[in-house]
């Protein structure tokens, strides 16, 4: 193996999102640094910071149509029955919704959860709160898509959070999605949502540690675990 492919193995890509804000954060190191030396490395770490945020690494995704993956890096922070945007036309029942909370040192390039046709996408403007929060759902401002997979509908939701202030989608409505196919990402801080049929049984627990396109979130034709618990 040469140097160059071993350098290429080694690094884990940076979106190219990301270049325009680290050259920032990189001339106003520079430019700081002219004015009170300590402050260039002040700069230059958090250059490091943005480089690392805006990683893009590969994922080994499963493809079995029966599993719901992780669209997020993050902790999973809520697990039970909600009722979905009601701009994603889904209706007013509830479904099972699965949240992974992203803080700033997460990956936050989303990937879709199921394979399937991308029939609706939708952005509502909103509030700023924590996105941690359960009332950050339905107040701040969100990108939702609708994908109808071989299980029925589901919907990945993009939030933003009290830090983020830019959800970038590249999806496109009426076109076919791989599961784990990266769709959009979030700055800097947020949440995504995603809301599941009944049939889908989870298979994660609030607390846990999720890995964008590998983790399993749910299954759909498995045998229930544990019971869903309602987030008041």
């Amino acid at each position: 193996m040469s140097i160059a492919e071993s350098i290429r193995n080694t690094l884990v890509p940076i979106h190219r999102e990301g270049w325009p804000f680290i050259a920032a954060f990189f001339v106003a190191a520079v430019i700081l640094g002219w004015l009170w030396d300590p402050l260039f490395w002040i700069g230059l770490a958090l250059t490091g910071w943005c480089t690392y945020f805006f990683r893009d690494p590969e994922r080994v995704t499963p493809t079995d149509d029966r599993l719901v993956i992780s669209p997020a890096d993050g902790k999973v922070s809520a697990v039970g029955p909600a009722v979905p945007p009601r701009e994603l036309e889904l209706g007013d029942s509830e479904m099972t919704r699965i949240s992974v909370f992203m803080n700033v040192f997460s990956c936050h390039v989303n990937r879709t959860p199921v394979r399937g046709r991308i029939t609706r996408i939708r952005h509502r403007a909103g509030k700023f709160l924590n996105a941690e929060l359960d009332k950050a759902s339905a107040e701040n401002e969100r990108n939702g898509l609708v994908i109808e997979s071989p299980n029925g509908p589901v919907a990945a939701v993009q939030i933003a959070g009290l830090v983020a202030r830019r959800i970038v989608c590249w999806a496109e409505e009426e076109t076919d999605t791989a599961i784990g196919q990266r769709f959009g990402l979030i700055r800097f801080g947020s949440r995504v949502d995603v809301f599941l049929p009944a049939s889908a049984v989870p298979r994660v627990s609030p607390g846990q540690t999720a890995i964008a396109g590998e983790t399993v979130l749910a299954e759909f034709g498995g045998t229930p675990s544990t019971p869903l618990v309602r987030v008041s």
